[in-house]
């Protein structure tokens, strides 16, 4: 760990004396080492990637270049909250930050909203900051866990004929706040539905599930879904295949979703089902310019394998929605130095259509979705995709599908309202 440290801060000092003073700072909290790497490393690579790729293709945003310090968090909470500080007055100031972790998305949003720097927690996070009302500076578009665990229990009714009554879904959760946050949506929606809920914890980082999945064969559910994470995704397959669950009732979050998941697990893999926030796969226009201007050029971030993979993807679609924010944020207050404040107004002002993401040579990648100043959410939906072991790709199942507002909604209210209160925060956009 001592090690670790040290190279962490001797790499953050390295890229502090980097970036020249007119760059636009947008500091990537990676984590390349330690159990969570698999999954840290095509994230952090995508997002580097469609950096370079703005700088090299475009001269960076506006005419500006970007800069992009990157600290290794190695998924640790106080790590991360170290790197922030030390990233947060490189160059002109960071412009954006992107936690990659629940754990250190909440240590950062009282931080983040003292400093005045905006968080954009793209799908993980505190679901709650949606509410722009009382999150100010946080944003977690274009969806929430909350909206997550709706989703896939609409795609369950959808296959079960609208009525999953007499239906039992288990939860198996790593044991953290990440894991937590579907619980209250899902018991909820075990209201509505009438489905019976189970809830099935697993310590990280999530090498021995024997016990849970002696549960599950205990118990028998109709439905498992997965908010795993890192290791503990490929181990939760492979001891669903070792109890012969049936993969297609198996559904994981969009962390759950990887070919880290499932590539170990080999054929017994087959079948099993997951969420995403945007279109795997390298079958996209913007991979003919990253070969011209990135990767031909040796300028890859990492290993440059990464390439077309469900993590490298995400990590490129958080690039690109912020490049977009600051583009936004350069229109609104017509100027291309942006300072963090006005990228945060870019932020709250972005639109994304399908128009938009054919033209950025991502078309369909993601769904439209819209900020403002009280939903800083975005539409919230998913698709859900299924991997298929023979070709070693995941295909799509479904168009985008909405989450339950009706159900949603509410929960949001009353958390963020809880929030306010016990921060002292007063609601805006009235």
């Amino acid at each position: 760990m001592k090690k670790l440290k040290l190279a962490t801060l001797a790499l953050v000092g390295a890229l502090a004396a980097g970036p020249a003073l007119a760059d636009l700072v947008f500091p990537s909290l990676s984590y390349r080492t330690g159990p969570y790497a698999p999954n840290g490393i095509p994230f952090a690579d995508g997002y580097a990637d469609y950096f370079t790729l703005i700088n090299e293709r475009d001269g960076g945003i506006g005419g500006i270049k970007i800069a992009m310090p990157e600290c290794e968090t190695g998924y640790n909470t106080e790590k991360g909250v170290e790197c922030y500080e030390s990233t947060k007055d490189v160059g002109t100031g960071a412009l954006l930050y992107q936690p990659l972790s629940t754990g250190i998305t909440y240590q950062l949003i009282p931080k983040a909203s003292a400093d005045g720097i905006p968080v954009h927690s793209m799908g993980y996070g505190r679901t709650s900051a949606s509410n722009g009302k009382v999150f100010e500076w946080i944003f977690n578009y274009p969806t929430n866990y909350w909206n997550g665990a709706s989703i896939a229990i609409k795609y369950i009714l959808d296959q079960e004929g609208g009525d999953i009554s007499d239906k039992k879904i288990a939860l198996i959760y790593h044991n953290s706040a990440y894991g937590k946050e579907p619980i209250r949506t899902l018991e909820e929606l075990s209201k509505k539905h009438g489905f019976e809920f189970l809830q099935i914890p697993v310590d990280p980082p999530g090498q021995e599930q024997k016990s849970q999945w002696l549960q599950i064969r205990q118990q028998k559910p109709d439905y498992v879904l997965m908010w795993g994470w890192g290791v503990q995704n490929q181990v939760a397959i492979q001891e669903a295949a070792n109890i012969r669950f049936p993969m297609d009732h198996f559904i994981g979050i969009w962390w759950s979703g990887s070919e880290n998941d499932t590539l170990p697990v080999g054929d017994g893999a087959d079948g099993y089902k997951a969420l995403n926030m945007n279109l795997p796969g390298k079958d996209l226009p913007i991979y003919d310019d990253l070969k011209t201007y990135v990767y031909d050029k040796g300028l890859a971030a990492g290993a440059g394998d990464q390439g077309g993979t469900v993590l490298y993807n995400r990590g490129m679609y958080a690039a690109i929605l912020a490049v977009e924010a600051a583009k936004k944020a350069q229109e609104i207050h017509g100027v291309a130095q942006i300072t963090a404040a006005m990228m945060r107004d870019g932020m709250e002002a972005l639109e994304i259509t399908d128009a938009d993401m054919e033209a950025l040579g991502v078309p369909g990648f993601g769904p439209e979705f819209s900020v403002s100043c009280a939903n800083h959410g975005g539409g919230g939906q998913a698709i859900v995709q299924q991997w298929d072991a023979a070709s070693k790709t995941w295909n799509v199942l479904t168009d985008f599908i909405a989450p339950d507002t009706e159900v949603i909604q509410p929960l949001i209210d009353a958390d963020s309202a809880a929030y306010a209160a016990e921060a002292g925060i007063e609601e805006r956009c009235n």
